[in-house]
C-alpha cells in the first residue's frame, strides 16, 4: 500500500500545488482575485480524482480485486493527507516568500468589492471586523497551517468517502477473474 499511496498522493499534491503556485503568481501581478476560488476548488477536485484512481489501483493490483470500505477509506485518506500536506507546504512557501502581503491585498480587494456593490459603511465596517481575527491568526504559522488544511482537507475527505463507498468490493469481479 505504501508505494501506491505515495505515488498517487504525490501526483495529487503536485497538481494542486502547481495550480496554486500558478494562480498566486497570476494574482501577484493582477490582484483582482477573480475566479481564484473556483480555480482553487477545481484544481482540488482534479487532484483528488487521484484518490479514486489510487484506491482502485490498490484494490485491483494489490488486493486481487477485493477491498473493504475501511481499507479503501484508509488508502484514500493517506493519499488525501499527502496531497493536502503538499498543498499546505506550497502555501507556506508562496505566502512567506512570494506574497507576504497576500492577506492585506485580499482584504483590501474584498472591501473594494463590497463598496463597488453598494455596501453601506456599516456593512463595510462589519466586514472589516469579521476579517480582523484572520489578520491576527495569520501572524501565527500554526494557525496558517490549520486554516490552509481547513481549505483542502474537507474536500479530500468527501472524495475519499465517496471513493471508498464506490470501490469497496467483498468478492472479486467475476469478469476480471475470468480475464485473468
Amino acid at each position: 500500500m505504501k508505494k501506491n499511496v505515495w505515488v498517487f498522493g504525490l501526483i495529487a499534491g503536485g497538481i494542486v500545488s502547481a495550480f496554486m503556485t500558478v494562480t498566486m503568481i497570476y494574482h501577484k501581478h493582477n490582484p483582482d482575485f477573480i475566479g481564484s476560488m473556483w480555480m482553487g476548488y477545481t484544481s482540488m477536485l482534479i487532484a483528488f480524482a487521484f484518490v479514486f484512481v489510487g484506491v482502485k489501483n490498490y484494490r485491483d493490483n494489490y488486493c486481487s480485486g477485493v477491498i473493504s470500505f475501511g481499507s479503501a477509506f484508509k488508502t484514500g485518506l493517506f493519499i488525501t493527507l499527502i496531497a493536502s500536506t503538499m498543498y499546505v507546504i506550497t502555501w507556506l512557501l508562496v505566502y512567506n516568500f512570494m506574497m507576504p502581503d497576500y492577506l492585506e491585498k485580499y482584504i483590501a480587494h474584498t472591501i473594494e468589492q463590497a463598496r463597488a456593490s453598494g455596501a453601506s459603511e456599516v456593512e463595510i465596517e462589519k466586514l472589516m471586523a469579521e476579517m480582523k481575527p484572520y489578520q491576527k491568526m495569520y501572524k501565527n504559522p500554526f494557525f496558517v497551517v490549520l486554516l490552509t488544511y481547513a481549505e483542502i482537507l474537507p474536500l479530500g475527505l468527501i472524495v475519499t468517502l465517496i471513493s471508498a463507498f464506490i470501490l469497496k468490493r467483498k468478492t472479486p469481479n467475476t469478469d476480471e477473474a475470468i480475464a485473468a
